[in-house]
């Protein structure tokens, strides 16, 4: 913090705005709020807009903030005005601290002495405070003292909106030459939240009673970021925009959150104030790494000059990827307010003006070159190239928690936020905070491990990701983990560790099978659900039924080698849950009202075993199962299912009922059982495992996905003991020879441990109910029920992270190779919502982390474009 300096002149102008008086909650009185909707982050990129960080407090990050303006208003070009914008997010001490009137009042006084080219407006503002900081800042005597001590005391605890500014012209040399007449530049400073202790933030609001939320302070400060482009990027003015943060790097914000968290949503460039002082390199890298592990970009390094020469081996350390700025040492004696300190640092300022402007102009080019660059050397998955032009390319700049920052074109260029209503391809979970864990213990574990191999080793991580899957998704049933590094490989192994059980119990030996496999007396095939997907590679492609997937465009090897049963469905039309059966399964006095449910828990009741529908299931699979064996040298040696959703098939819920008996029949036959819960699994519907969803158990399970929180791939098969004895024997040949060279590794295993461990405590995460291992519902009831009435859907299925619904649609505007939904997602996407479709199958998916209160924003923008959608299309027409 840097004390007031007095201004006595230029003469200036102070008003103070109407006082919005704000009620103070005792929110210990009452049950825990709702948290507060996340802000809108969007920013523009018509010009520089940077973080100003330090290494500690009391380094000169105003100093740095106040050169800068100093050097951006003061720089030789004449034919543009220029606009600075110095906003300061958090001050404490106020008012006898105010970093924003340090910057107004330093850049007015070396103006007074170096008459700048343009004149220039200068301002400052003081936008919200505590009650005791107001106080202080308005004084006993003061004009405004009807604001004393009996209204603060009755409102004691909140903030004012206060609207307090101060402003004066300078005159420049240009205009003076013009008599009056020529282009004007300007300063905006702007304290926005005050609290009068000169403590750490966080105590200071709770000493002060004026909490300020992160997402209430965010979405102040970027009015005040956007409030710095009302010329909506015009030309004819030079901008720049400095936020100054408060203390160092890791000091925390008001609500407590440490401040390199609090700003993470905006992932601004920064530029680090660091410690010239003994002592000063170790605290530099530690600021400077803290804020790489956080995916910021630093841009420079600024420091002043204590003669130890800290900048030597900083460089050394930062092996010059980034530039290093020393400022003379600042002068104690400070009777002529700074300005000849100014004028001896304006060519170290001057550089660091244009290192800055040079990064921004270099990001700013290489956004706007990624989507051609994209479309013409990458190859996308499951994208029809010949639909994507480079204007439908979304440019990711980054991700924070649930939301990419991406980069838009349209009118004035902006970074903005999208929520991945897509959990990136089904694998996120991880809000912000978790997110930065895992950063954090990624970053650890490689500097601990690197990379080591797997086979007949044993390290830390690997151990305890193990017993936490044996003792969460595996509990009661698996004894071994089997790890891999992909969903479909996972598949893969699951598939050779039943056959073997299969054939073992039917006791086949090896030395049995002839080499030749047309002279095998046995041919194996799997038993799996139509619509049912286990992956792209070969053997996990052959489990499946055909489909978009296995076609002759995509496998011709395929040969489809399972018996596929048509399943019974669940969705959810105009309010009512709805069971359809396939043709293949006869229904006889069976009334309507028993396909009908309303509740979704009613489809997962135990007592439905006892139902009619039971008997017809079980009739069902027991004839199919029986005609397989009629087959001569057929076999079914295994059973594998997604429980209770099939993702890529099209988000079709399966009756839970229908499974639970097919699982219970092949293992009353001695058929291995395979779940694949790569989609499913960690929460995916509610549970950590479906297999909960379905009461009973596999032998058998494959995870990966949201396994690891989504940050790096990781697969696991887990297996019981029974069929890891299958594989124990005098040969090496009969073990288990499936693996890769990044089997189990040490990185994945450490994302999976903290993933795991979060997810499921209730005090990380508040969607999981105590005691229950559940979610709380995420999608609210009611808006549910609406979309599912909707004339444009056809049905819906929501559970757990999911809702999913589809089009009504005809024709070829049904099915995967659908176009139908596309004009519907270009809205979506423009209100914020990043998803992406299964043909005329849209889905929302969240994290199990997520607030309730987010799904029912996104739920509220989807119907909202729904109603528009069928005003203007046609349902039975073709799209081109």
């Amino acid at each position: 913090m840097l004390l007031l300096a007095t201004l006595s002149r230029p003469p200036v102008r102070r008003r103070l705005l109407p006082i919005c008086l704000l009620h103070h909650r005792n929110i210990h009185a009452q049950p825990p709020p709702a948290p507060p909707p996340p802000p809108t982050i969007e920013y523009p990129l018509s010009h520089p807009i940077y973080a100003i960080w330090a290494a500690n407090t009391s380094l000169g990050k105003t100093l740095v903030s106040a050169g800068l303006s100093i050097t951006f208003l003061n720089s030789s070009c004449s034919s543009k005005s220029k606009k600075f914008v110095y906003l300061k997010p958090v001050q404490t001490g106020f008012p006898e601290d105010s970093d924003s009137r340090f910057v107004y009042c330093k850049f007015s006084q070396f103006s007074l002495q170096n008459r700048p080219k343009l004149s220039v407006f200068a301002s400052n503002h003081v936008i919200n405070t505590s009650f005791p900081a107001l106080k202080a800042l308005l004084g006993e005597d003061s004009k405004y003292g009807s604001f004393g001590s009996e209204k603060v005391g009755h409102f004691g605890g909140a903030f004012e909106n206060l609207g307090w500014y101060e402003e004066t012209k300078l005159e420049g040399a240009e205009n003076d030459e013009a008599k009056g007449v020529g282009l004007c530049s300007e300063l905006i400073c702007k304290t926005i939240y005050g609290w009068k202790e000169p403590i750490s933030p966080h105590l200071a609001s709770e000493r002060e009673g004026a909490r300020v939320e992160d997402s209430e302070l965010l979405e102040v400060l970027m009015r005040g970021v956007q409030s710095g482009d009302e010329e909506g990027g015009d030309r004819n003015v030079d901008v720049m925009c400095v936020i100054e943060t408060a203390g160092g790097v890791a000091s925390p914000g008001p609500s407590g959150t440490l401040q390199c968290d609090l700003y993470r949503p905006l992932r601004l460039p920064a530029i680090l104030v660091g410690d010239g002082r003994l002592g000063g390199i170790s605290g530099t890298i530690s600021a400077y790494e803290s804020l790489k592990l956080r995916g910021y970009d630093v841009v420079a390094i600024v420091f002043e000059d204590h003669g130890l020469t800290n900048e030597v081996p900083l460089s050394s350390y930062l092996q010059n990827r980034i530039p290093l700025f020393v400022l003379p040492p600042v002068p104690q004696d400070m009777s002529n307010d700074l300005v000849e300190w100014f004028e001896k640092s304006q060519t170290v300022f001057s550089s660091l003006k244009d290192v800055m402007l040079s990064a921004f102009l270099r990001r700013v080019r290489k956004l706007h070159h990624m989507r051609k660059k994209a479309c013409d050397i990458l190859w996308w998955p499951f994208t029809q190239h010949e639909f994507v032009s480079e204007g439908n390319v979304t440019v990711i700049d980054s991700r924070c928690g649930e939301n990419f920052a991406v980069h838009k074109t349209s009118n004035l260029e902006t970074i903005t936020q999208q929520f991945d209503a897509c959990a990136s391809w089904w694998t996120q979970g991880p809000d912000a905070n978790l997110q930065i864990e895992l950063a954090r213990i990624v970053g650890y574990t490689i500097g601990r491990y690197g990379h080591v191999m797997f086979p007949e080793n044993v390290y830390e991580p690997v151990l305890e990701c193990a017993e936490l899957l044996l003792e969460g998704v595996g509990k009661g049933w698996a004894s071994r983990t089997y790890f891999s590094d992909n969903g479909s490989t996972a598949v893969e192994i699951a598939l050779k560790m039943a056959f073997r059980k299969f054939l073992l119990d039917r006791g086949i030996h090896f030395d049995q099978l002839k080499v030749n496999a047309s002279e095998r007396y046995i041919n194996l095939k799997v038993l799996a659900l139509k619509g049912s997907y286990h992956g792209d590679t070969l053997g996990a492609m052959e489990a499946q039924a055909p489909s978009p997937y296995t076609g002759v465009y995509q496998q011709p090897w395929y040969s489809g080698r399972g018996i596929f049963l048509d399943p019974p469905t669940v969705f959810l039309c105009n309010g009512i849950w709805k069971l359809q059966l396939p043709k293949k399964i006869q229904v006889e006095n069976v009334k309507m009202d028993d396909f009908c449910f309303n509740l979704r828990d009613e489809i997962f009741q135990e007592t439905r075993d006892a139902s009619l529908f039971a008997s017809i299931y079980s009739s069902y699979i027991s004839k199919e199962l029986s005609h397989v064996n009629s087959i001569p040298y057929t076999d079914i040696g295994a059973l594998i299912i997604e429980p209770v959703i099939h993702g890529a098939g099209g988000m079709e819920m399966i009756d839970p009922l229908f499974q639970r008996i097919l699982v219970k029949e092949c293992q009353s036959r001695n058929i291995p059982v395979i779940f694949d819960e790569v989609f499913t699994g960690f929460w995916r519907l509610g549970v950590e495992s479906a297999a909960k969803l379905l009461c009973c158990q596999p032998d058998i399970s494959c995870f990966a996905k949201l396994m690891t929180g989504g940050v790096v791939p990781l697969a696991v098969t887990l297996a019981s003991e029974a069929v890891f004895e299958a594989f124990v024997g005098e040969s090496k040949l009969k073990a288990l020879l499936h693996g890769h060279s990044y089997s189990a590794h040490a990185i994945g295993c450490s994302a999976a441990v903290q993933s795991i461990k979060w997810f499921k405590n209730s005090q990380r995460n508040v969607n999981l109910i105590p005691g229950a291992d559940l979610l709380r519902e995420l999608w609210d009831t009611e808006l549910v029920h609406q979309l599912s009435s909707h004339p444009a859907v056809k049905r819906v299925v929501t559970i757990g992270t999911l809702c999913a619904l589809e089009l009504r649609a005809e024709g070829c505007n049904a099915g995967y190779a659908s176009l139908y939904a596309t004009s519907l997602l270009k809205k979506i996407r423009e209100d914020g919502i990043y998803t992406r479709p299964l043909g005329n199958v849209i889905y929302l998916m969240c994290g199990p982390c997520t607030s309730p209160q987010v799904c029912s924003q996104i739920m509220n923008k989807l119907i909202r474009r729904l109603d528009e959608f069928s005003e203007v299309k046609n349902v039975g027409a073709c799209q081109p």
